[in-house]
């Protein structure tokens, strides 16, 4: 099949073929992340800047929602994170939610009232 085809084109297959896995590599995802009593937290990352946040803080609510039900209990956001543009130099499309499964009639099960977390802070001693 690539018998006809140059070495020199046949690298360049090959460098390309190896750049697309390495790329797509890149790409990750923390799986369901235990950070206390009925909490937890999942972030996905994109492998580069071009696809945009896109639908991933659909995707991994989609999953806590999974993971919770599977307990049989609620699902309760509590935090989401995003990075912002531009999408360069390693800081790639990357989203963030912490979350809670909670059984039913539990207190902290209520419409939820999201802050953006920020990114610097400051404490004065």
């Amino acid at each position: 099949m690539y018998t006809n085809l140059s070495s020199q084109m046949k690298m360049k297959l090959i460098t390309i073929l190896l750049i697309s896995i390495g790329l797509v590599a890149c790409a990750s995802n923390t799986g369901i992340v235990p950070m206390g009593r009925d909490t937890y937290m999942i972030a996905k990352q994109q492998g580069t800047g071009f696809p945009g946040l896109g639908s991933m803080k659909g995707e991994i609510i989609t999953e806590a929602v999974q993971f919770c039900d599977k307990q049989g209990k609620e699902f309760q956001l509590t935090a989401t994170k995003e990075t912002q543009p531009p999408y360069v130099l390693g800081n790639y499309p990357r989203s963030e939610i912490e979350f809670m499964c909670l059984k039913a009639g539990d207190k902290e099960l209520q419409r939820p009232r999201l802050q953006p977390v920020p990114n610097t802070i400051i404490q004065v001693k």
